[in-house]
């Protein structure tokens, strides 16, 4: 393409991109200030320094191709498909500006192109070429060479399952619904047709073909009690013999779609990185936007990446009217919160509260986050309705308890809190997050230290590998004047919680219990130094952990009016 071209290409895309308060002032400053903001996960900054490089430098194969990337990671396809088409021009083998130009064909419905492409190494990757083109054969009528394309790439190892999930959904987009079902009802859909939105397609195939009570069947006996309002609706809309519409793939565009969706998740799954799944959720959502699944997918990626602020954003593009607004809200709540705007956080909850009081996440949500704001009495009120709206059966009850078990602690309600313990102990008698905060709660409280050891010893042989739960154990040991015992218990928590300040206290007290004293104090010390450079709260107290450098923990105890140190003779 002529230079001239790429730069007013260039310059129009910048019209639609905003630069950076300060402007970088050579081509090498912005490129640079792009890729720090890249590895940010900044990906409107980086758009914006790399879109103002490129105005300098517009031959840049490099800059375009970084701007191509940035773009897709923003969901901004219509933007990134100019350049993407450059590089092609230019014979550039480039995986991310193959797959922007794929979602920009199938956006037009362009299935002559998606078949021209070379299945060569510029491919988005053999799967999920073999997969576009079995679906662009269907586009273009060729329903018999589609299958045969379907079939052939089911024959390859490694995604079978998910080739003839693929596959069912072509027939049923077509309108052949009882080759969709043998595929179903088959098991031929193999993991994909477990997940989610599987059975819900399968269900919504035997919908079609007036077998109401089998797909209730298939709901039920795939997600037993737990349920929702998207599955509420379509329940009740089976039972009342009401026309179902097949929504998953209901023409070739969505199909294409699925198929992105399907690789973000399996991605997502097998933990190959979430900024890839980034790629895949981005097209399946400018095929088909109102592919709320993907829009959840996207917006959690941001979250984790980071992005708040497009993770909100992506939030709020679920209408309220939609099954999984509730699910949206939660999602964009939490964002909030970590965020640091908590006050927003709990607006958003507390209105969810009035369009979703019935959901005892709703109010379990809310509780944790004014817990974690230290609004005690209103977590203990959400908590309440939460534990009052669950079902008895429900699978969560117990965190419930837990949860407002914790709060009725952190209020100083030690009575309460127990009860709450224990009630979640009735029902899931092996909790080791529960066993060790009740029974490290009666440590603290120098009471019931029998069967508080009993507690921690079990929730250690369920969490051996988990630094507090091990500390506890120690600690434990340590108030029972079993401080040999605790030695090894308290060096095993810090090697697992190596810079926690309270784990390194415990340390120390432990080893001036059994005469190490310069060990203790190197270890109070460690702790004192965890505490400054540690952003985050933490229980362990500084000025006393001073005062115990300066006159050893036996007069610390004094002071406090605290029992002293078990000698040879009392242990």
């Amino acid at each position: 393409m002529h230079k001239f071209v790429l730069t007013a290409l260039t310059a129009v895309l910048l019209g639609g991109v905003a630069i950076p308060p300060v402007a970088a002032q050579s081509v090498a400053g912005a490129y640079l200030a792009g890729r720090h903001a890249a590895v940010r996960s900044d990906y409107l900054e980086a758009a914006a320094y790399y879109a103002q490089a490129l105005a300098r430098d517009p031959s840049n194969i490099e800059l375009i191709e970084s701007t191509v990337l940035s773009y897709l990671s923003l969901g901004e396809i219509d933007k990134a498909l100019p350049l993407a088409r450059v590089l092609s021009g230019k014979h550039q083998d480039n995986q991310i500006a193959r797959m922007v130009l794929t979602a920009g064909m199938a956006q037009t419905d362009d299935y002559e192109g998606l078949l021209a492409q070379a299945p060569d190494n510029s491919g988005i990757g053999p799967w999920v070429d073999g997969l576009v083109k079995a679906w662009a054969l269907l586009g273009k009528g060729d329903k018999t060479a589609a299958m045969a394309a379907f079939d052939a790439l089911s024959k390859e190892t490694g995604m079978q399952g998910f080739v003839l999930y693929h596959k069912a959904l072509a027939l049923a987009s077509v309108g052949d619904f009882a080759g969709a079902e043998e595929i179903f009802g088959g098991a031929g859909a193999g993991a994909a047709g477990q997940t989610r939105r599987g059975v819900i397609a399968h269900a919504e195939v035997l919908a079609q073909l007036d077998r109401h009570e089998e797909a209730v069947t298939v709901i039920r006996a795939s997600f037993g009690s737990s349920s929702d309002p998207e599955l509420d609706q379509l329940i009740a809309a089976l039972e009342a013999g009401e026309d179902i519409p097949f929504t998953h793939a209901p023409d070739i565009k969505s199909g294409i779609a699925e198929v992105f969706f399907t690789f973000s998740a399996v991605l997502k799954s097998e933990s190959a990185g979430d900024y890839y799944v980034l790629l895949y959720s981005r097209v399946a959502r400018y095929l088909r936007p109102d592919h709320v699944d993907a829009l959840l997918l996207t917006a959690d990626l941001l979250e984790t990446l980071g992005q708040y602020d497009l993770a909100i954003a992506e939030y709020r593009d679920v209408p309220a009217d939609d099954p999984a607004y509730h699910v949206a809200e939660l999602g964009r709540a939490d964002a909030l919160r970590r965020s640091g705007k908590e006050n927003q956080a709990v607006e958003v909850l507390e209105q969810l509260t009035r369009s979703h009081g019935d959901l005892a996440v709703v109010h379990s949500t809310l509780g944790d986050v004014l817990r974690a704001d230290e609004d005690f009495t209103g977590a203990i009120k959400a908590y309440d309705r939460a534990i009052e709206i669950a079902a008895e059966t429900a699978p969560v009850r117990w965190v419930l308890y837990y949860s407002r078990g914790i709060a009725h602690e952190r209020s100083g309600d030690e009575m309460a809190s127990e009860a709450d313990f224990r009630a979640a102990l009735a029902l899931n008698p092996d909790q080791p997050q529960v066993l060790n905060y009740l029974g490290y709660s009666m440590v603290e409280q120098q009471r019931n230290l029998d069967e508080a050891l009993d507690m921690i010893e079990r929730a250690v042989a369920a969490s051996p590998n988990s630094g507090y739960i091990v500390d506890s154990l120690g600690w434990v040991l340590f108030r029972l004047g079993r401080y040999q015992e605790a030695v090894s218990q308290m060096e095993r928590a810090v090697e697992l919680l190596a810079v926690d300040p309270v784990v390194n206290d415990h340390l120390g007290d432990v080893y001036w219990a059994v005469g190490r004293e310069r060990e203790a104090e190197f270890q109070w010390r460690r702790a004192l130094s965890f505490i400054d450079l540690s952003a985050m709260d933490t229980e362990a107290d500084p000025d006393r952990i001073r005062r115990k450098l300066e006159v050893g923990l036996d007069v610390v105890l004094q002071e406090e009016g605290a029992p002293p140190l078990k000698t040879g003779n009392d242990i």
